[in-house]
């Protein structure tokens, strides 16, 4: 199974056998972005085109495969970049045609959660997943994650991909400011300063059981730097990283283990680019064990956008015998995390 994934800017092409991954290619465009602080769609785009058929051929090049060998194509359908869907979606219609073999237009998110499949083995059926991206923090019950995923809750407003990058820019750190910030936060103090930690007080909890907010946290971030430059003080970039990178872990792991404890799931598995942040995952695994509740977490590497977490949920398809997409099946830019497949 070929996986392509062109949702944001990364050009992934993963290629599995069964549920053991072959080559995991990916070609990024984020130093492109970067001097605009964020993704720019349009440069997004034409770096997918540039970077499609040579990141093909160094995948199956590596792998040692031939594309004549593949027996089907998964592409993300959605949700993402409409321009950059667009393009894979392409790529992935005109290999299935040339190569007479099916395609399975697949969801970006659930592709983050079967990802782990290739790394720790077959997903404990059900499993609560958490996904924590730039666009998504969601907690997910998944009864099967080729057909079955159901939304407990999600974000309301910034996620905390979208928090990350917003305080780096705040605290004058580069594009993209998770790994910045954490690399920061390990010099700093985590409790030097209180920052929120929203929608967890009682009648959030009974309203938002489920859902996160970080925009409230970024904006806490954004006065305190403000009031320190403005009173002449100098401001202490680490342990404002450490701080806030603590507060959005508090918030996500806290809900996490809770939805387990409630659902009666004792399988967490956590997924996106977030997910590859060091302190996320010590505090994850550290609340998992005092609830008994088994942890699962892909390298970092396979946390962020790839080829090869769609070329793994596609080839989950095929081994449970779910009908191929159709030719005809469109890029979905605000395609739901409930529609496994397009």
């Amino acid at each position: 199974m070929l996986g392509l994934e062109t949702s944001c800017d990364e050009t992934g092409v993963g290629i599995v056998r069964g549920e053991t991954l072959l080559v995991d290619a990916i070609a990024s465009s984020v130093d492109e972005h970067a001097r605009f602080g964020g993704v720019v769609p349009e440069v997004a785009s034409r770096a997918h085109l540039e970077a499609m058929v040579p990141t093909i051929e160094r995948a199956t090049r590596e792998a040692g495969v031939k594309l004549s060998d593949l027996d089907a194509i998964a592409v993300t359908s959605g949700p993402g970049l409409a321009g950059a869907l667009m393009v894979g979606v392409a790529a992935a219609k005109s290999l299935a045609v040339a190569l007479g073999v099916p395609l399975y237009g697949v969801n970006h998110l659930a592709s983050h959660v079967a990802v782990d499949i290739v790394e720790h083995g077959p997903l404990p059926e059900p499993t609560l997943a958490m996904l924590v991206s730039g666009g998504h923090s969601s907690l997910l019950l998944v009864p099967d994650v080729t057909d079955d995923i159901q939304s407990l809750g999600s974000t309301i407003d910034d996620a905390a991909g979208e928090a990350f990058d917003k305080v780096a820019r705040v605290l004058g750190l580069p594009f993209p400011g998770g790994p910045h910030i954490d690399r920061m936060a390990r010099e700093g103090d985590r409790v030097a300063i209180d920052f929120p930690r929203g929608l967890t007080t009682g009648r959030d909890m009974e309203r938002y059981r489920f859902d996160f907010s970080f925009s409230g946290l970024k904006t806490a971030v954004a006065r305190w730097v403000q009031a320190r430059e403005a009173a002449g003080e100098p401001v202490p970039v680490a342990d404002v990283a450490a701080s806030f990178q603590e507060a959005v872990t508090d918030v996500l792991t806290r809900k996490a283990v809770l939805a387990c404890k409630e659902h009666g799931v004792m399988n967490l598995q956590i997924g996106g680019g977030v997910a590859a942040n060091s302190r996320l995952r010590a505090m994850a695994q550290e609340r998992c064990d005092a609830a008994g509740i088994t942890l699962r977490v892909p390298r970092p590497g396979l946390c962020t956008d790839n080829g090869a977490m769609v070329a793994s949920l596609g080839a989950q398809m095929v081994l449970k015998g779910r009908a191929p997409s159709e030719l005809d099946l469109p890029a979905d830019s605000s395609m739901p995390v409930t529609l496994v497949q397009a």
